[in-house]
């Protein structure tokens, strides 16, 4: 699916990629323990799933419970949502992000075990 997404995957992608939408970066695709979020915010540990015909309510409903476990919220669009109500979708989505708590404070250390990111005397 990576290679080649739904067109409601990439019309939403095209808001949210960028920062487009609130200023709220997005990865699409991200690898999540055993899953693959079709969007996800990292600084809101936000995953956006967009419910097509390959989802099943059963397993979907146990892959959100996981997630929700991993400390992520979940939020769910069909396709014909994303397709008809695109508008609707991203005033939804961004009220949720504005909604939830930041996961860090910005800008994000980078961990690296070279030691590169912020210098010891920038450290506050």
């Amino acid at each position: 699916m990576r290679l080649e997404p739904t067109e409601p995957e990439k019309r939403l992608w095209r808001v949210l990629s960028g920062a487009k939408l609130g200023g709220h970066k997005f990865r699409r695709q991200a690898v999540i323990g055993a899953n693959i979020a079709d969007f996800l915010c990292p600084q809101k540990a936000l995953v956006v799933e967009i419910d097509g015909d390959t989802h099943a309510d059963g397993s979907d409903a146990m892959r959100a419970r996981r997630l929700v476990d991993l400390g992520y919220q979940v939020v769910r669009f069909t396709n014909h949502d994303v397709m008809t109500n695109l508008e609707g979708v991203c005033e939804r989505l961004l009220a949720v992000l504005n909604a939830a708590p930041d996961r860090w404070h910005s800008p994000h250390p980078n961990p690296s075990p070279e030691g590169e990111g912020l210098n010891e005397d920038e450290v506050t």
